[in-house]
């Protein structure tokens, strides 16, 4: 399992469409679960989505959405999972959170939810946080963002 982090190169966290071309679309591969969310976007279709106490997206229509508008995120845990897995079986745990969350700050490095592959967490608009089970994905976005740094290196 390996993380990276993001705290600087941006005016504003978190955007996600950076992260998704620096992983090359691997998020089209998951299914993700977004939960607490601070979150603005300007469209009454999202503001309708991200306005329950989670919610479930396709990765596919994750992708769409950042497509269409790469809103801000300022509090968030993006939750990835394996396409066979149902929603329902992702429910039954505690919901990952950003706010208070303060493992990610230590090692080995975790991921919240225990059926997750991949975690994204965007640390009150000031620091974006990837950490992924498969490290290549991980390796990737170090090799294409130059600000970003590897998180057990930071937590050092």
């Amino acid at each position: 399992m390996r993380g990276v982090v993001i705290e600087t190169g941006q005016e504003y966290f978190s955007f996600l469409s950076g992260i998704f071309l620096a992983i090359g679309n691997a998020q089209k591969n998951y299914n993700w679960l977004i939960t607490p969310y601070e979150c603005y976007p300007r469209t009454k279709e999202y503001k309708e989505k991200m306005s329950g106490e989670y919610c479930w997206v396709l990765g596919e229509d994750l992708t769409s959405m950042v497509e269409c508008e790469d809103f801000q995120w300022i509090w968030w845990t993006f939750s990835g999972f394996n396409r066979n897995l149902a929603r329902e079986d992702v429910l039954k745990y505690k919901f990952p959170r950003a706010d208070g969350y303060t493992k990610i700050w230590t090692l080995p490095v975790p991921i919240q939810h225990p059926l997750a592959e991949i975690e994204i967490i965007a640390w009150d608009s000031s620091l974006t946080v990837f950490v992924s089970k498969e490290d290549k994905l991980a390796l990737k976005i170090m090799e294409n963002d130059l600000s970003a740094q590897d998180l057990e290196e930071y937590n050092r």
